[in-house]
């Protein structure tokens, strides 16, 4: 799917896949992490990995979000190339789809789990959701033939979602971190 949005986003000119696809592969490097974080718990007692591995996929998605969103203030002042709407509807709600079902799988309750399965909850919803928009987007642009500055327009609105997320996470993970302890979801 990282293959695909990041393939199609280059070859439409669309900055919201791209910025999906991005995101995606933050979204990955963060599971592979954790799963590292989780095994090193687990194995030698370290409490705070997986709070670590937030930090690390908080700070990666702000950057993230600062690149698109100064990429899409770029192209809103000199003008937005022309998107290929029909890739960017296809890939994104293939995304959107393919991100729900993932939101399922891992259930709101791994949001009251360690920072960790909370970051990777709230990614994926903000994947789908992003997607869906991407979607729209794209459908909006294939049907007016026109109408560019859009995908400009979500990639920074969804941008501005992501930051905000990652900002609160990055919080969270600073508190924890501050006060030495792992935040617990569970007795909340």
């Amino acid at each position: 799917m990282i293959i695909g949005l990041l393939l199609v986003g280059v070859t439409s000119h669309s900055l919201s896949v791209l910025a999906a696809g991005g995101d995606f592969v933050a979204d990955s490097l963060a599971i592979a992490l954790g799963i590292f974080a989780v095994h090193r718990r687990d194995k030698h007692g370290n409490q705070q990995a997986t709070t670590y591995v937030a930090l690390v996929n908080g700070l990666i998605l702000v950057g993230i979000t600062a690149f698109v969103g100064f990429e899409a203030v770029r192209r809103l002042i000199n003008g937005t190339p022309e998107i290929q709407g029909l890739p960017v509807l296809i890939v994104a709600a293939i995304s959107a789809g393919a991100m729900m079902a993932g939101v399922f799988i891992i259930g709101r309750g791994a949001g009251k789990e360690d920072l960790h399965m909370r970051s990777v909850l709230l990614d994926t919803l903000s994947d789908g959701l992003s997607a869906a928009a991407v979607a729209v987007v794209g459908g909006i642009i294939f049907l007016t033939h026109g109408l560019y500055w859009l995908d400009a327009v979500a990639a920074l609105l969804i941008s501005a979602a992501i930051a905000y997320g990652a900002v609160r996470l990055l919080i969270d993970v600073s508190h924890a971190l501050v006060h030495g302890t792992v935040l617990d979801f569970k007795n909340d």
